[in-house]
């Protein structure tokens, strides 16, 4: 019978980067449920087209939730941090209109890469 596997011994620079993270993608997603309008507008229109408003930004809060759980569990944080850095890439690439304000969001892609080499 498989286990699940037990979180490797945390370093700090570990710890920081996956609380850091985890700690971006759970306001937004907190901030998303409360304040719904303010979070629309970051998907693509052709995502709003294909799926509704009142389904698609509950259901990409939910995967938000989820992956601040994961990153905070520290098992296969290697992925966990891939997810992250693809999640944020998408983001920016999505909304490069919206550059002056999503630039932040390069940082934290770097930060997710950083936590996925630091792994082993």
């Amino acid at each position: 019978m498989k286990t699940m596997p037990t979180p490797k011994r945390v370093t700090p620079v570990n710890l920081l980067l996956r609380a850091g993270l985890a700690l971006v993608f759970l306001y937004a997603s907190v901030s998303s449920f409360l304040s719904p309008q303010d979070w629309i507008g970051y998907f693509p229109q052709f995502m709003r087209d294909i799926v509704p408003v009142s389904i698609l930004l509950p259901v990409f809060s939910v995967i938000e939730l989820a992956l601040a759980a994961w990153l905070l569990s520290g098992i296969y944080t290697k992925y966990a941090a891939l997810v992250a850095a693809a999640t944020l890439a998408g983001i920016v690439v999505s909304n490069f209109a919206l550059l002056p304000i999503s630039f932040r969001d390069m940082a934290l892609i770097c930060a997710a890469l950083a936590l996925f080499f630091e792994e082993r």
